[in-house]
């Protein structure tokens, strides 16, 4: 019995470091939802934005949501909070720059949807909904093509 309550033990700590919150300065925006963080390990980590998916590089808008979430957190310190990862190995994550959810002020100004197949928090569709009905960023086309079909369409 002891042994089984010192495995889970191991398995928890293990675990719960896989998917370990952590600090740094973001020294890379890749695009509108991708950036590279510099821990304080000098470790540089790829991070996906969970819950959101900007336009492509080459998408109408593409240029524009990186530049928005460029403006906002380069050369910055951020707090990641880790949700896993992708298939990609990058970390699926929610960047805050002190109290500010990063994720969802690129969807609120319009530089990203809410990504609804991966989404556990529904708040950020009611972002969406408020940066289209105002027309903000990639809003303002009436046209505006969801990443997802985008790169579909390109396949």
């Amino acid at each position: 019995m002891r042994l089984i309550n010192f495995a889970f033990i191991i398995f928890s700590i293990i675990t719960i470091k896989a998917h370990a919150d952590f600090q740094g300065k973001v020294i890379s925006v890749s695009d509108g939802d991708t950036i590279t963080v510099l821990n304080d390990s000098k470790k540089q980590v790829r991070v996906r934005l969970a819950s959101i998916d900007a336009p492509e590089k080459n998408q109408p808008f593409g240029t524009q949501a990186k530049k928005f979430t460029s403006n906002l957190i380069f050369g910055k310190q951020v707090l990641i909070k880790n949700e896993g990862s992708d298939q990609y190995n990058r970390v699926l994550g929610t960047a805050y720059l002190g109290n500010q959810n990063i994720n969802k002020a690129i969807v609120y100004n319009g530089y990203a949807w809410a990504y609804r197949r991966y989404i556990k928090d529904t708040s950020y569709i009611s972002l969406e909904e408020d940066a289209k009905l105002h027309r903000r960023g990639l809003w303002s086309d009436k046209n505006a093509i969801s990443p997802e079909i985008w790169r579909r369409q390109k396949n």
